[in-house]
């Protein structure tokens, strides 16, 4: 198929154009939200489309991840989506600004049905009418990396200033009374200004994931501090490696983590004491990480992963083609004397 996507959640569509398909990213001069590209990715199987050419491409299916982007759909390629053009709406966030009474922004359609990408997803939104299913992340095999050699904890959180407690910036200062903790992701250096000093929580910086992949496994633990979030890639990345989770029990976490790879619960100061224990025994932690690393293999492996996106897209480009049928079908009939 010939799949239409927006370059949004970089981290998740690296995955995605992993499949069989051809995938179009359309791009601007401005390189702009809309039409960022391919960024510098490099993906085999997706190629750039200008923006103002997507009218004379062949378009099998769209798989949209903003609102915004129906109504874009149908002025770049003159089709709807839903009704000329097969489609599916990607949530990858929870509920916001409620945890339960958020109504999901296509509830009041049944053309275009939304993805989740946890089960936790979908049972917070409202979906109203809106035909809804799971499709739970995928991660490439990075390999077993783990070492653990560094007595220090890693975090990757994207821009823990502004995101603040929603992704549990705030609790970092409390791991790194027992340990330093480096801090990667997308504002990371400017959060660790703002800290007060003494607080031992390090700025890893935003390094690509070829450099992450090989800083994370050398520290001895990750610690997955969020309070409100879907569900981190970075934590499946981290547990994909080999390291031992220490994680606030929030969300989809619980689901992500099972027992034995490490330790989940809301009561910090458990954390705290889990995390030492840890960092005070290598041979627990690396046993915790094999565990961890099992689990991911098997539960957000990219081979299942890819093979429910064939499903699903598969799902909706026979319903709509058997819908413009009928509707083709009706305009015979009504025209006949």
């Amino acid at each position: 198929m010939r799949v239409l996507i927006w370059h949004v959640h970089a981290g998740y569509a690296t995955c995605l154009v992993q499949g069989s398909h051809q995938y179009l990213i359309p791009v601007d001069e401005e390189r702009s939200e809309w039409g960022r590209g391919l960024a510098g990715r490099r993906w085999p199987h997706a190629h750039e489309v200008d923006s103002s050419a997507l009218r004379d491409e062949e378009i099998d299916v769209v798989v949209l991840q903003r609102p915004e982007e129906i109504a874009l759909t149908e002025r770049l390629t003159g089709r709807v989506p839903g009704r000329d053009l097969p489609a599916v709406y990607l949530e990858p966030d929870a509920p916001w600004p409620s945890a339960v009474g958020s109504r999901h922004p296509l509830a009041e359609q049944t053309r275009i049905p939304i993805v989740h990408v946890t089960h936790f997803n979908r049972l917070f939104w409202d979906c109203g009418r809106a035909a809804t299913t799971v499709i739970e992340h995928g991660v490439p095999d990075p390999g077993d990396r783990y070492t653990g050699e560094l007595r220090r904890i890693a975090a990757v959180v994207n821009e823990p200033s502004r995101r603040s407690r929603v992704v549990g910036a705030d609790l970092l200062p409390q791991f790194g009374r027992i340990a330093p903790v480096d801090l990667y992701g997308i504002g990371a250096d400017r959060f660790c200004d703002e800290l007060a000093p003494g607080s031992d929580v390090c700025a890893g910086g935003d390094l690509a994931p070829g450099r992450l992949v090989h800083e994370l496994p050398r520290r001895r633990l990750y610690l997955h501090p969020s309070r409100w979030t879907s569900l981190s890639l970075s934590l499946l990345e981290a547990m994909a490696l080999g390291m031992p989770v220490i994680a606030v029990a929030a969300t989809e976490a619980s689901r992500a983590v099972p027992p034995g790879a490490g330790v989940l619960s809301a009561d910090v100061d458990e954390l705290v004491r889990a995390a030492r224990t840890f960092l005070d025994d290598p041979d627990l932690a690396r046993e915790a990480g094999t565990r961890a690393r099992e689990h991911v293999l098997a539960r957000y492996g990219l081979e299942r992963f890819l093979a429910r996106w064939d499903e699903v897209l598969a799902g909706v480009v026979e319903t709509v083609g058997e819908s413009a049928d009928l509707v083709a079908a009706g305009s015979t009939e009504a025209g006949t004397p």
